[in-house]
């Protein structure tokens, strides 16, 4: 070894200091990469590690959950649900249709099916229906116009109303003009419904009804009717509402225009304006010609084909279309295909109505408070349980029914003598209805007046006025079924019901309604359902009285 005289360090003296130095850098370089390499490789290794460790822990977690859902159900199972919030009647008319398709033994006879009588007690006598009228002079009228909206019979409700409001005010009354609905989608005006010529005669001494405005009238407003000032009224207003509020501006503008007027007049009124409303809705609305003679048509036809029961027969008025069913956010038997068929149609009729935040739905619970449209297997199942035969004759009334085919099919399993108008009229007497839902839904209306049973599975102003109409007609007894939809969804729902004590709850049910049928409400509070229009006695006795049978027979028919 030897001392570096540049430095005085040591050096092996049998080496060249200049070719040793790059040989140190080349080992000092390898040395620094592999140590950067073996950090690199710790770095890697140690995220790797980590990322190991949160997947075994993730993988841990979802297996804890798999496996703790199973456990926790066995431990804690989830409540049953609740009696008559599920849809299973199909279930249950599987299991007993070979007892139903053979039952026989408590036939129902239709000419002895109501039992109960309007009971009638002394009654004031009926004065002078023209007394104390004084229709306004011509030179002082003062004009009455309103927009009747919604369907047949709310436009119906408009009509009498605006007649009671009409004599209310003293006004003369425009013959009403009708909405175009959204939903209903019925061109139809007064006069292709209604028998124009027999309304305002038939009100002459109570209320004038021309069919247009004076002309002087009309220019003032430049002939179009739209320009006349429209009064907002609150619903259900009453009478000193427009004696107060409405009366003084007919009295300076010669003419005042509601729209809309659906629900604008409260239900009770002094006892001579509720004459008007009886007047209107029992004699003074006949249904147009068209509508008359092919309803006459459907009636003698359905009798026809009730000889068996002497010329008896029933109808239904069924409301499972498919618009109804999507309102109503009830579940049926059509799974998830369903529930995707009724989302889109609400999208396209309702927009987000049924999207809203305070919007709850809730199918379970609208089926067990009745609100679901009743299938026609379950309308089958409780006639077929109340006793009716599969040879009764059967009148379903009805717009297009959801699913048709496979829905309609038990039905006419159990009641093969099923009718509707499709299937009594011909394709060319239907051809002027077609695309009318009004004019088609009078023709049920007619058909359903004068059946011996009335069955109604849902609410609505169809069957409030129908039961009302009834009980005009049949001296005070609606002669309708009223089935107790709560009641009933629990026993649709139980699988495992026999169908001697289904028979048994039907029958109880339908003694209730023919109780029931006779009823009038006695309520502090007038409302809808026992409106004058469903419950017409007392208000409509005296006019009842002044009609002999023959008469009211050919008001409609």
């Amino acid at each position: 070894m030897a001392l570096n005289p540049a430095n005085g360090e040591k050096y092996n003296n049998t080496t060249d200091p200049t070719t040793t130095a790059p040989s140190l850098r080349r080992k000092l370089n390898l040395s620094f990469k592999h140590r950067r390499r073996g950090a690199s490789y710790i770095f890697f290794s140690r995220i790797f590690h980590r990322r190991y460790l949160l997947i075994l822990a993730i993988l841990y977690i979802i297996g804890l959950v798999t496996c703790a859902g199973p456990l926790l159900t066995i431990l804690h199972p989830p409540p049953p649900p609740e009696p008559g919030s599920l849809y299973r009647s199909h279930e249950l008319f599987q299991k007993l249709w070979p007892e139903i398709q053979s039952d026989n033994t408590s036939v129902i006879e239709l000419s002895s099916l109501w039992r109960y009588r309007r009971r009638l007690k002394e009654q004031r006598a009926c004065p002078n229906a023209t007394a104390g009228w004084q229709p306004a002079s011509p030179g002082l009228r003062s004009y009455l116009i309103v927009d009747a909206n919604g369907g047949l019979n709310q436009q119906r409700s408009s009509i009498c109303n605006a007649v009671a409001l009409a004599g209310l005010l003293n006004a003369t009354l425009v013959i009403p003009h009708f909405d175009l609905h959204s939903v209903w989608k019925d061109p139809s005006e007064f006069a292709d419904i209604y028998d124009e010529d027999h309304f305002i005669s038939s009100l002459k001494g109570f209320v004038t009804v021309v069919r247009d405005l004076p002309e002087e009238l009309m220019e003032t407003y430049d002939f179009n009717i739209t320009n006349i000032p429209n009064i907002r009224v609150q619903a259900w207003a009453p009478a000193r509402y427009y004696l107060d509020d409405v009366y003084p501006v007919l009295q300076e503008k010669r003419v005042i225009r509601i729209s809309p007027f659906a629900n604008r007049l409260a239900m009770s009124m002094p006892s001579h304006i509720q004459y008007l409303r009886c007047l209107t809705n029992y004699k003074a609305l006949r249904f147009s010609s068209p509508i008359l003679t092919l309803a006459k048509n459907l009636i003698n036809r359905m009798t026809e084909r009730s000889l068996n029961s002497g010329g008896n027969y029933v109808s239904v008025h069924l409301r499972f279309e498919e618009d109804m069913v999507a309102f109503s956010c009830c579940v049926y038997d059509g799974g998830e295909a369903e529930k995707l068929e009724m989302d889109l149609i609400r999208q396209k009729g309702w927009g987000k109505k049924f999207k809203q935040k305070n919007r709850v739905i809730a199918p379970g619970l609208n089926r067990i408070n009745g609100r679901c449209p009743m299938t026609p297997l379950e309308v089958g199942m409780m006639l077929r349980g109340m006793g009716f035969s599969n040879d009764t004759s059967i009148y379903l009334a009805s717009g297009k029914i959801y699913k048709e085919e496979r829905y309609l099919a038990p039905l006419y399993k159990m009641f093969p003598l099923l009718q509707t108008k499709e299937s009594l009229a011909s394709a060319d007497e239907l051809a002027a209805f077609q695309g009318y839902s009004s004019r088609l839904a009078a023709l049920d209306y007619m058909v359903c007046l004068f059946s011996e049973v009335f069955v109604t599975t849902q609410g609505g102003n169809f069957p409030h006025f129908l039961m009302g109409h009834r009980k005009f007609i049949f001296n005070g007894h609606a002669k309708t079924i009223k089935p107790d939809k709560s009641k009933l969804v629990v026993l649709l729902q139980n699988i495992s019901a026999s169908w001697d004590n289904f028979k048994d709850q039907m029958e109880l049910m339908l003694a209730e309604s023919d109780r029931k049928g006779i009823i009038v409400p006695r309520v502090k509070k007038s409302t809808r359902k026992t409106s004058i229009y469903s419950n017409p006695f007392p208000e409509c006795r005296c006019l009842r009285e002044s009609l002999n049978t023959s008469t009211r027979a050919d008001l409609y028919i």
